[in-house]
């Protein structure tokens, strides 16, 4: 599955449509303006909140939150001790599970993986529309709505760090 994003500098209040690859509607990034905390709920096509997405306020690495249903999904960080600063970890609620996103996030150019499987490209070199990413989901069991929550989350994260570095 190929979801289509038009890229924009994310900033908190902004709202914006990620697309399927026939240019129908199917997600809604709302930015929710006017909060003590960075959120973000990604909708579906008719306005139902699939996931909530806010910044934790007091964490020694900033962190981002996925729930669904008010029920804590995933945690993401950027990785420990890593080189690269392009490196993030995604903490699944079931204490087991660990996504692995790294890549130049900033350039919309990087993998989610799960156990070194392929999970999520995120890329804009495939693409002619200009300042548009595609998210291509590759396995078809996969959450279409939390990796792109996921990709959310490390990009704004990615855009905090360099505006605070």
């Amino acid at each position: 599955m190929r979801f289509l994003v038009r890229d924009r500098i994310l900033g908190i209040g902004d709202d914006y449509w990620i697309e399927d690859d026939r240019g129908n509607k199917v997600f809604l990034v709302d930015g929710k303006a006017m909060r003590l905390r960075d959120t973000f709920e990604l909708k579906d096509a008719g306005g139902r909140v699939l996931i909530d997405i806010w910044q934790k306020m007091f964490a020694l690495r900033d962190t981002m939150v996925i729930e669904r249903d008010g029920e804590p999904l995933a945690t993401v960080r950027r990785k420990r001790l890593s080189l690269l600063r392009n490196h993030y970890r995604v903490a699944l609620a079931d204490g087991g599970t660990e996504l692995d996103v790294s890549g130049r996030i900033l350039d919309r150019e990087f993998a989610v993986e799960y156990d070194g499987e392929l999970l999520a490209v995120i890329s804009r070199r495939l693409l002619t529309i200009r300042d548009t990413y595609g998210i291509d989901v590759v396995r078809d069991d996969a959450d279409p709505a939390l990796l792109i929550a996921v990709a959310v989350c490390v990009i704004h994260l990615g855009e905090k760090e360099r505006e605070d570095g």
